[in-house]
């Protein structure tokens, strides 16, 4: 039989089994080491979170900001749509004789005139706005030019004729308005 097998081991030569006993003072790390392992741990876990709690506030104002603009341009594709209508009624008062003798025309013609001013009212509570285009500055972004007028009375650049009224949703445009701009004045300020 073999002599190692059949004696018991002696308790000096057991390696250390609980981590108490295997820590000796060479395994030990230094305690500064330490501290400043959980120095930076703590300052890359606390950026993480500020960083999710910027995120988490961005992506709130984000939502916000759709929501806010789902409220106010949601109507308008349906808005754009029903310019025509608005058009047809300016048209219909336009197209109507005004030196008529007839009660019965005048009568159509006020009614016709306060069904537009009425529908541009409503049009109104969804933000939706005529442009108001004439004598201003001609700017590109509101105004759609379809012809110029010579015009040495006003500034070059100042609209003339409005052929179409444009209208506004919010801040932006629903549809520019047709314009006729002046030529041949003096430099208008840009």
């Amino acid at each position: 039989m073999d002599e190692s097998m059949s004696e018991p081991q002696d308790p000096q030569n057991v390696p250390p089994t609980t981590p108490e006993a295997a820590a000796t003072p060479e395994a030990t790390p230094d305690p500064a080491i330490v501290l400043e392992r959980l120095i930076a741990e703590n300052a890359e876990l606390k950026d993480k979170v500020l960083r999710a709690l910027a995120d988490a506030e961005n992506t709130r104002r984000r939502a916000e900001r759709e929501v806010a603009d789902a409220k106010t341009y949601g109507v308008a594709n349906f808005a754009r749509e029903m310019l025509s209508f608005a058009d047809n009624l300016r048209r219909a008062v336009d197209a109507a004789p005004r030196d008529s003798a007839d009660a019965a025309v005048t009568t159509l013609i006020e009614g016709v005139t306060l069904m537009e001013r009425d529908f541009i009212s409503r049009l109104a509570r969804f933000q939706v706005k005529p442009i108001e285009a004439e004598g201003q500055r001609f700017d590109p972004n509101w105004h759609e030019a379809l012809f110029e007028i010579p015009d040495e009375s006003k500034p070059a650049g100042t609209v003339a004729q409005v052929v179409e009224q444009g209208f506004s949703i919010g801040e932006r445009v629903l549809r520019p308005a047709k314009v006729g701009v002046t030529r041949g004045g003096p430099k208008g300020k840009g």
